[in-house]
């Protein structure tokens, strides 16, 4: 026997004035038709019909289907919009690659055709979605001049207005396609002042503009730029090489132990895979990071009040450190980092020798590896009548190394 052929399909909009004809005759020719209800209904509204249907979305399980009937050589398998636009198709390409052929049948995308029906341009817009998800998009939508989002969620609209408030969102510009391409198809415009959490309710597409974009990734932020208060604050300067020898890049997950005013932690998230988790113990500290954060437009940082180690135990794995404070506590914040994240990569700034001493005493102990120290002094010029005088501030350790773990090295 043959081995069976599956098409995974894009249906569009779920009409059939949006349906391929491709994706049509892959639908009547199946043996087999397999989707979550709400796909499977609408190719039967459309005039589609097939032998056998199972409603199942879950990679795992359309593959237990398909490897317990091997009667079905021709399978379809139905997908909202397109396949490769925030479909469940990639995870199902590899479920069944070792079970039968494989074939993508691409769609038209929600996104593309609210462009169309707006008379606007795609390809210059982030493409984003929160359906069935939770992801920061405040970033996105103040640092983008245009944005799809693909909305859909108990309470969704809700949280959404109220985000788009406390960030001070309201200049943004709303487009809101309901039931697109279906006989009652609404397309409503609103403002991020006036936008209700009644007008997201449902499955619904917005396109967004932002008229003053902030600036994008990797950009550097002034010490007056932050909201200071009397907490401590790495300086720019500092920072710069903290964040530098911290190497961030791609995705990657960031605790700022001792956040203070969250200088290190905002700077850190003006990168759009960053997810930062800011440490503070100190009441003050919290609510300066709190309203930086909003400033700023960083909802990827997630603020976390209490002491370190403790605290860490239930935050995801990191891929990098900064510790800007440890009370004292280096050693049990290094054991933690190692028994979650062998390897990751560790920054510290200090201002004591004693500092220094813990982490010589961690480095001899095996929970730091390749360690780095280096000093900076940094000076800055001051006019004193006709002269410039140069003042210099404390200088700062900065010390960068890997958590223990990674080779092998017995740790004590």
């Amino acid at each position: 026997m043959n081995r069976a052929q599956a098409k995974l399909i894009g249906i569009g909009m779920g009409t059939m004035e949006t349906l391929t004809k491709e994706a049509v005759q892959a639908v009547v020719q199946s043996d087999c038709l397999i989707g979550a209800r709400r796909m499977v209904e609408a190719v039967y509204r459309a005039g589609c019909r097939s032998k056998a249907v199972y409603y199942e979305y879950q990679p795992e399980r359309i593959r237990e289907i398909i490897t317990a009937h091997p009667e079905y050589q021709k399978i379809a398998v139905l997908y909202s919009g397109d396949i490769g636009f925030y479909s469940g198709a990639r995870e199902l390409y590899g479920a069944l690659k070792e079970c039968c052929e494989v074939r993508g049948i691409p769609g038209i995308s929600s996104a593309a055709y609210l462009a169309a029906r707006l008379k606007v341009s795609w390809e210059d817009a982030k493409l984003l979605s929160i359906h069935g998800r939770r992801q920061p998009y405040i970033y996105i939508l103040a640092r983008h001049r245009k944005t799809f989002l693909l909305f859909g969620g108990k309470g969704q609209g809700e949280e959404f207005v109220s985000r788009i408030r406390e960030y001070g969102l309201t200049g943004l510009r709303i487009w809101i396609g309901r039931s697109l391409s279906y006989e009652d198809e609404t397309i409503v415009y609103r403002t991020g002042a006036d936008i209700r959490p009644e007008d997201l309710d449902g499955l619904v597409v917005l396109y967004i503009e932002n008229p003053s974009p902030l600036p994008g990734d990797g950009v550097s932020i002034r010490d007056d730029a932050f909201i200071r208060g009397n907490v401590p604050m790495t300086k720019e300067e500092v920072r710069a090489v903290s964040i530098a020898k911290l190497g961030l890049s791609g995705d990657f997950v960031l605790y700022d132990v001792g956040a203070g005013t969250g200088s290190i932690a905002i700077t850190a998230a003006l990168h759009e895979g960053a997810r930062v988790y800011a440490i503070e113990k100190k009441d003050e500290a919290v609510e300066l990071i709190r309203q930086n954060k909003r400033k700023f437009c960083t909802d990827q940082v997630e603020l976390v009040k209490g002491t370190a180690p403790g605290v860490l135990k239930d935050l995801e794995p990191p891929t990098h450190v900064f510790i800007g404070g440890s009370s004292g506590s280096l050693e049990g914040i290094v054991r933690c980092i190692i028994e979650k994240s062998p390897g990751a990569k560790i920054v510290l700034n200090a201002i004591t020798l004693e500092t220094i001493k813990e982490v010589l005493l961690a480095e001899e102990k095996g929970l730091l590896v390749d360690v780095e120290i280096i000093q900076a002094g940094i000076s800055r010029a001051k006019k004193i009548m006709d002269y410039h005088m140069l003042a210099g501030q404390n200088p700062i350790y900065i010390v960068s190394a890997g958590a223990g773990g990674r080779r092998g090295r017995e740790i004590q």
